[in-house]
């Protein structure tokens, strides 16, 4: 199982003094399981790359198959693929109304059909894999905290059961200690389900901690494409674009130069401890 996109290309409002190309041939594909970050700078087209995943906005040339099918032949089912490919915006905790967590995470699986009794048991499940207390089930998600507010909102996704999550921006806004709880929590629920997840950040310790490949966008189009290794081997590229490595890649080029005999492409703080353990012995 796999999404693949297709020579994308999405233009805004077409044939008005406001057009503009979004996209621009964008073709790749992501296999079922994989841990992906898409990153690039304001206005890059990330965002509007991953409304396509699930239908949200529609392509305005290209194809994009899911399980092999085209998602715009007709006839082909919307509701069904949105209930597979799982998008949590950016500040979610805007989509939450219900009057207690456990109805708010209920609502996706309800629309789905499912009786009240298998609701409660899939928000229950959900909330549990997100790590959110049961003590707080029955309460408002208008008085919890922003990064239990993110907790209950990606659960609501996560009762729907589906194959891949995307992830818009999960962490933006919160303090250190609640983005490293997200991501754990992200990381740990890629691990134990093999589902696939797709992470927009504009953090490059983030992406390069967690990710297993890191796709680049920059004004519309694919940019570059690999492992964080192989993506940020590119820094000075990243740089004319806005962007930068991980602050451990600088570091580590320093030393390099400073005449240490090392790999300067780590991305992490381990693999950077590990390296220059090595080179020291």
């Amino acid at each position: 199982m796999s999404i693949a996109l297709e020579h994308i290309n999405y233009v805004y409002s077409p044939g008005t003094a406001y057009e503009k190309q979004a996209l621009k041939s964008v073709s790749l594909e992501i296999p079922q399981g994989q841990f992906v970050g898409i990153i690039g700078h304001t206005g890059s087209g990330k965002s509007t790359l991953i409304q396509h995943l699930n239908g949200l906005t529609r392509a305005t040339s290209g194809r994009i198959l899911y399980e092999g099918k085209n998602i715009y032949e007709e006839g082909f089912d919307m509701r069904w693929l949105r209930s597979q490919v799982g998008l949590v915006f950016q500040y979610p905790e805007h989509q939450l109304f219900e009057v207690d967590v456990l109805s708010d995470v209920c609502f996706g699986p309800k629309n789905q059909g499912l009786s009240q009794e298998e609701c409660e048991e899939r928000a229950k499940e959900a909330l549990d894999l997100v790590g959110f207390p049961e003590k707080y089930y029955r309460q408002s998600p208008f008085e919890l905290s922003g990064g239990q507010k993110r907790r209950v909102a990606i659960a609501g996704v996560l009762a729907m059961r589906p194959k891949v999550l995307v992830l818009d921006e999960p962490t933006a806004g919160l303090d250190p200690k609640g983005r490293d709880e997200i991501l754990d929590q992200v990381e740990r629920l890629h691990k134990e389900t093999g589902m696939t997840v797709i992470l927009v950040s504009h953090s490059m310790e983030d992406v390069a901690r967690y990710v297993e490949r890191i796709i680049v966008m920059n004004r519309g189009e694919k940019m570059l494409d690999g492992t964080p290794r192989e993506v940020f081997r590119h820094y000075k590229e990243l740089e004319k674009v806005g962007l930068a490595a991980p602050q451990v890649t600088y570091v580590m080029h320093d030393l390099k130069e400073r005449g240490f005999d090392l790999s300067p492409d780590a991305t992490t703080i381990e693999e950077a401890a590990n390296e220059i353990m090595r080179s020291l012995s």
